[in-house]
């Protein structure tokens, strides 16, 4: 949270969990070091006016003004006596700023600092800090404010509303609250200018927010686009049905206890716009998932159902028919789905680019069959804890020229034989293989073919051992592996 600072400046929002960093104490950052006096400059001689002349015959003289002779003045070097007298003299150097405080060299250099270091950074000087609270330092990142964290105490034990002007100075465009009640919503709307305008994206976690602080929210801040409610339980249906807006285009709700079948009607009708719709909720059944519109059939492009434990294959069918354009889809722990709600999908959904059927236990080798012939613009697929997936079906996955992510955690009946299948997919860029228990150090070891690999995950794999890191940092040296 911003405190106030020298001169009554606040300081940047780095107090602990904040969502930027945690900041230790900062040494004045000279030490023991002595310091040395350079010595002095040599001062400038005054020109020593020259000897007399020997002037030339009177026809060829050209003496120099008497004025400058009179004033002691010398001529610039190499120009004769008898030179022109409007010759320019050489005046004092520009001065520049030193190098510490030269914000052309400041922008520059405070790209390669990562978000924490920035923090920490724009406390040491005003002049960094005028550098650092530029919006382009901090586009991408949302602060995490505790509503603990949003009041200051008075000594007379009075809370007052903490200054949010350094979040103002570096425009951020979301914010992330969490613990927080109606009340603490209103006083930072109250208290934040740009809260009703400039902020797009609103996340609320674990808070006490009822029905009317959540329309009061969405009906004071007309720029919020993006909304995600996370371990909100006071919020009901009817909470959704009064305050969703047609203007929001991205929603996420997981953990609110309240949201089931009749919120999913609310979203189909008000947000025509929707383009992303993330969804965790144990009590959602097929029959929402018919409520999806042709409004949503043209404008969501992503739908994740995340632990939807009663989503079925019929379900799935009325995603497929609702939803045609989609380009990713996650059913993540939607374990009732199987080998059929996956053929469906690749059937009907060909634009797919990322598809999540991690935690998915039900899914076998043929699902992989259906991907491979059917999804062949697919780039991701994340296949964690499908315990059922074995190395005929990674044979399959061989095929795909397009996929660049392969997830295949926990997967414990994959073999040295099935990444032998992997060593052909060329385009491979990101194989995440953590926790398989059967693959070898030799088998792992063949994945030196794969040059154009980025990143490799090998956490708790048994088969991965220093000797096989060494050999990976000779043999893929342009590949990040997780150790």
């Amino acid at each position: 949270m911003s405190s106030p600072g020298v001169d009554g400046d606040p300081k940047p929002p780095c107090l602990p969990r904040n969502g930027l960093v945690k900041l230790p104490g900062q040494p004045n950052g000279l030490g023991a070091a002595s310091i040395t006096r350079a010595p002095p400059a040599a001062k400038d001689r005054p020109c020593q006016p020259p000897p007399p002349p020997t002037l030339p015959p009177p026809s060829l003289a050209s003496p120099l003004p008497r004025a400058a002779l009179a004033g002691g003045l010398c001529p610039p070097p190499g120009l004769p006596l008898g030179g022109p007298a409007s010759a320019p003299v050489p005046g004092p150097p520009v001065e520049r700023p030193p190098l510490a405080t030269d914000e052309k060299i400041l922008n520059g250099l405070f790209w390669y600092f990562s978000a924490c270091e920035k923090c920490v950074l724009a406390q040491v000087c005003k002049a960094w800090r005028r550098v650092l609270y530029q919006p382009k330092f901090w586009a991408g990142l949302t602060p995490v404010l505790h509503a603990k964290e949003l009041y200051n105490v008075l000594p007379s034990g009075e809370k007052e509303f903490v200054n949010l002007q350094g979040f103002a100075a570096r425009g951020f465009e979301g914010f992330c609250l969490v613990g927080v009640s109606d009340l603490d919503i209103c006083e930072f709307i109250d208290n934040y200018a740009l809260s009703k305008k400039g902020v797009k994206a609103m996340s609320l976690k674990r808070s006490t927010i009822t029905d009317a602080g959540l329309e009061v929210m969405l009906e004071q801040m007309q720029g919020v686009v993006r909304l995600e409610l996370s371990g909100c339980n006071d919020f009901t249906e009817a909470g959704l049905w009064s305050s969703l807006s047609a203007r929001i285009t991205s929603l996420s709700v997981s953990d609110c206890i309240n949201v089931a079948d009749d919120a999913i009607a609310a979203i189909s009708q008000l947000l025509p716009n929707l383009a992303e719709l993330s969804l965790q909720a144990y009590h959602v059944t097929d029959t929402a998932l018919a409520y999806f519109t042709a409004r949503q059939g043209h404008s969501t492009h992503t739908l994740r159902l995340l632990s939807c434990w009663e989503i079925t294959n019929h379900g799935v069918v009325n995603v497929v028919h609702s939803l045609p354009n989609l380009t990713a889809l996650s059913l993540s722990g939607c374990s009732k789905v199987t080998d059929d709600g996956v053929e469906l999908v690749a059937e009907n959904l060909r634009k797919l680019r990322s598809l999540d059927l991690s935690w998915c236990p039900r899914i076998t080798d043929m699902a992989l069959e259906y991907v491979a012939c059917d999804l062949h613009r697919l780039e991701e697929l994340v296949l964690d804890r499908c315990v059922r997936i074995t190395d005929t079906g990674l044979s399959y996955l061989s095929t795909m020229s397009s996929l660049r992510s392969l997830y295949l955690r926990w997967c414990c009946q994959v073999q040295d034989f099935g990444l032998k299948h992997l060593l052909a997919m060329r385009s491979l860029r990101l194989l995440s293989l953590a926790g398989c228990p059967l693959l070898t150090t030799t088998g792992l070891s063949g994945l030196v073919q794969l040059q154009e690999l980025e990143e490799l995950e090998l956490t708790n794999c048994p088969g991965a051992t220093p000797e096989l890191f060494k050999y990976f940092s000779q043999h893929l040296p342009r590949c990040l592996v997780i150790e």
